[in-house]
């Protein structure tokens, strides 16, 4: 059973159908989206029609809770990722606001090798950021608490893998705005056979030059754009 794992579009039309592409060529069994299709790209309604239309398994992310929902209005903010959300809100069309709405916060997935859990941020609050980097007693916790092989989470926008014990945490890293030095869309793959899982972490190529583009037409934030031509904040 091989499962790919995607997060953290951010509104990126051009990286995602080159994502697209690439699970053509690596056969998987089913497309599991982390969170957080809007915020920060150019495309968020294309993005959402696109997930939509493919039938991927989804989470709600933060931005996706931010744009759909009235409790996360934070209209009174005044940074990046607060301006091009509001612009988001202006953008989408109603059907779109209510499929971002109807997100569960995660789900888990039954394989051979045991309980696959994934969720934007923490198990029942997008927002909230789960550190990878945590003390393995805390992350050894937290796996017993979910009776999980592997734990994938979004939200850092760097592809990580750390094993602790019986447990694999992974961070797909971010299809629409990776932060690892490195321009393109991330991808991982878990591949759920033999005794332990197998995950293989994947940059894929795309027009990223178009994307960045997009930004500059839409008078978005320019950051937005050089981060998607960098791969890197500032």
């Amino acid at each position: 059973m091989r499962l790919a794992f995607i997060s953290d579009l951010h509104g990126n039309i051009h990286a995602l159908t080159a994502v697209k592409r690439f699970l053509s060529e690596h056969i998987v069994n089913q497309v599991i989206v982390v969170g957080d299709l809007v915020g920060y790209g150019a495309s968020p309604g294309p993005v959402i029609d696109f997930v939509k239309r493919e039938g991927w398994v989804t989470g709600l992310g933060s931005s996706d809770m931010r744009v759909a929902m009235e409790l996360g209005d934070r209209a009174d903010r005044k940074g990046v990722a607060d301006q091009v959300l509001n612009w988001t809100k202006k953008m989408l069309a109603p059907e779109q606001v209510d499929f971002l709405r109807r997100l569960p916060p995660g789900g888990r997935i039954t394989t051979p090798i045991g309980r696959v859990r994934y969720f934007h941020g923490s198990p029942h609050d997008p927002e909230a950021r789960l550190d990878l980097m945590a003390q393995e007693r805390e992350l050894e916790a937290l796996a017993e608490t979910l009776g999980a092989r592997v734990v994938v989470v979004g939200g850092s926008h760097v592809p990580f893998v750390r094993v602790i014990g019986e447990t694999t945490f992974v961070d797909p890293g971010s299809v629409g705005l990776t932060l690892n030095h490195e321009p393109g869309a991330d991808v991982a793959i878990v591949d759920c056979v033999g005794r332990k899982p197998k995950v293989s972490l994947h940059k894929v190529t795309y027009d990223f030059a178009s994307s960045a583009f997009d930004i500059m037409a839409w008078n978005l934030p320019p950051v937005i754009a050089d981060v998607i031509r960098t791969g890197r904040m500032g």
